[in-house]
């Protein structure tokens, strides 16, 4: 085959082989490797869009709870109108809290009283604790999946692009010629899982450290009111105990 030859039959090649040509002409192994990276991607941005949308809602939701529980009304009358059904991980620890204080009768003895208000304070920030543990919990979940696909979408990636490589030789090697429509389709498997392996990995990385961070963030929000909270509810607890004292004079 003379030099015009080839160069007809590289310019035909190129004009009748579009991209998802190349990319349907590729074997199984990279149609699995292109196929599991793109479901991949697709189910990192479900996580991304709810967790982002889940994250702005609790936040408000907080805000609004904080509000309220600084407004200066009564914590009995607040923990009436959330009820069991608090609608933040804030209210819920403020609920589990107000529950273990409203089981315990501190008043109940005189002799015990001052261990009975330790073991209360005790108890209530245990309750918090795990109240804030379990919708921490809860905002963590499916994080795994975006911290897996950001370190292993590009390996995958990789490996079709070595896949595509090798094709690339063996169709060289089995036509005896390094024309374009022979390398095309093994180049183009390669190209493709490597672009299919950074989009999926980047906005998945992206998007992990953001949310780990603003849940972090939120996380500290929370415990800074469990703190403040506690030294609430430890002052009622005392007041309490004084209250009993002087009565019981």
């Amino acid at each position: 085959m003379d030099t015009q030859t080839l160069s007809d039959v590289t310019q035909t090649a190129a004009q009748t082989m579009s991209m998802w040509d190349l990319v349907w002409a590729s074997d199984m192994v990279t149609k699995v490797v292109m196929i599991g990276l793109i479901a991949a991607s697709v189910w990192c941005w479900a996580i991304i869009i709810e967790k982002v949308g889940t994250l702005r809602q609790v936040k408000q939701r907080s805000n609004k709870f904080e509000e309220r529980f600084w407004s200066g009304g009564s914590l009995d009358r607040l923990y009436d109108s959330i009820g069991n059904h608090p609608s933040d991980p804030m209210s819920a620890m403020f609920v589990s809290a107000m529950k273990e204080w409203k089981r315990t009768n501190i008043m109940k003895s005189k002799t015990d009283r001052g261990l009975r208000g330790v073991s209360l304070q005790q108890r209530i920030e245990k309750a918090m604790m795990v109240s804030m543990d379990k919708e921490l919990d809860d905002l963590d979940t499916r994080m795994g999946f975006l911290a897996s696909t950001g370190s292993a979408a590009p390996l995958v990636g990789l490996f079709g692009t070595v896949w595509g490589i090798i094709n690339s030789f063996n169709a060289i090697a089995a036509t005896q010629s390094n024309s374009l429509s022979a390398m095309a389709p093994g180049i183009a498997e390669a190209l493709f899982t490597t672009a299919f392996g950074l989009i999926a990995a980047i906005p998945a990385v992206i998007a992990y450290n953001k949310i780990s961070s603003d849940i972090d963030s939120y996380a500290k929000r929370l415990d800074n009111f469990m703190a403040e909270f506690s030294s609430i509810l430890s002052r009622e607890i005392d007041d309490t105990a004084i209250k009993a004292d002087m009565a019981g004079e």
